[in-house]
């Protein structure tokens, strides 16, 4: 069998010196064999993830289960790959398919160390991220939040002191109000920007994309881990000369023309922003020179200071029931995402009622009802009083 020969004779029309009158023709192999492979691989872990949740929902429950759905489903896939790949053998995919990977620099069967990172790479490294960027994203907003508050509170004061009557007898402070504002808010577009697409700037999703493009391109390292450690794929059969192969370069230049096409609409409308950001401000400099003393009450409360989180509920309806008197006594005045009774009892557009903090956290990482997967955005979740 070919898992068993340590030494896999690699010999292609350009490497002489590896062919031989003994020596086999092992090609690489090709996009649409390895991403075959792929999928034979993923349904049959897909298979045991469901009976591994069958079992521990059989011994701890449907909640225990549900709760630990990730983790059921990355334990099975380490099993998986370390009873194939990390012992040497091949996985069901890849006999399926008469697949081998080999190392790229040396054309050997994979070492020890090559097979068990790849193996953490694809599985524990994912499973960390996603364990580790939801917090992380919760501090950077936070932090960006706040920031932004304490600049557009300062730029308040700042162009209220300019705009005072004592200082209307020349044009040089005006000139430099403008010029200051201008800075100011190309400074705050940068933050409002990164709070706006932090989750995008911070999701590995387009390494992954441009990853899979020059799999595309190349028919190689399909796995962004199999890139990291050098192990490609070859056939394990002999492929005739007259034998057609064909690879996904098409849909690689499909990929190309797809990003290219958001990334153009996205500067667009980013601009597009600026631009309408730009009159506005020109518009409010004019309203206020006419208003003369018109900002001082507005410094009290800046309108465009978001507010920040409180550290306790407002409205916990187990320690003040009438709250929310409508909401039934029991199951129903407990949030399905806490299991705990409402603290600011906020709707969804599709009606589903929780806690503030839960939805908002909830909404942040997927744009979805927990309960009936409709879009929300958070700007239309409604606190609910009376």
């Amino acid at each position: 069998m070919a898992d068993d020969d340590p030494h896999l004779s690699l010999s292609t029309p350009n490497t002489n010196s590896l062919g031989s009158s003994t020596s086999h023709f092992y090609p690489f192999a090709t996009s649409p064999d390895i991403i075959r492979s792929h999928e034979k691989d993923a349904f049959c872990t897909g298979g045991l993830v469901q009976q591994a949740q069958s079992i521990v929902r059989a011994l701890r429950g449907a909640r225990y289960a549900h709760a630990h759905s990730n983790s059921i489903k990355h334990i099975t896939e380490l099993i998986y790959f370390s009873l194939t790949t990390a012992i040497g053998n091949r996985t069901l995919g890849e006999e399926y398919c008469d697949l081998v990977q080999l190392e790229d620099d040396t054309l050997r069967l994979p070492a020890i160390t090559r097979r068990v990172g790849y193996i953490l790479s694809t599985i524990l490294v994912p499973w960390t991220l996603q364990r580790a960027l939801p917090s992380f994203r919760q501090r950077v907003r936070a932090k960006l939040e706040r920031s932004i508050a304490k600049q557009q509170f300062r730029a308040a004061q700042q162009a209220t002191l300019l705009n005072k009557p004592t200082l209307s007898t020349a044009d040089a402070p005006k000139s430099a109000s403008a010029s200051s504002a201008r800075r100011f808010f190309t400074k705050l577009r940068l933050q409002q920007y990164i709070l706006e697409h932090l989750d995008s700037l911070t999701s590995v999703s387009p390494i992954y994309a441009l990853s899979i493009i020059t799999f595309y391109f190349t028919g190689s390292y399909y796995h962004l881990a199999k890139r990291i450690w050098r192990l490609r794929y070859v056939f394990t059969k002999k492929i005739d000369a007259n034998e057609q192969r064909v690879g996904y370069e098409v849909l690689g230049v499909l990929m190309v023309l797809q990003i290219a096409v958001q990334g153009f609409l996205h500067v667009r409308k980013i601009s597009a922003s600026a631009n309408e950001d730009d009159s506005s401000l020109a518009a409010g400099d004019g309203d206020r020179s006419g208003a003369g003393g018109g900002l001082i009450t507005s410094i009290q409360h800046p309108s465009a200071v978001p507010l920040l989180p409180a550290s306790a509920a407002r409205y916990d309806l187990e320690e003040e029931p009438g709250a929310v008197s409508w909401i039934p006594e029991g199951q129903q005045r407990k949030c399905t995402l806490c299991l705990e009774v409402f603290k600011d009892p906020s709707v969804t557009t599709c009606g589903h009622v929780f806690c503030w903090t839960c939805v908002r956290d909830w909404v942040r990482e997927k744009p979805e009802c927990p309960l009936c997967r409709q879009e929300v955005l958070l700007a239309k979740v409604l606190p609910l009083r009376g």
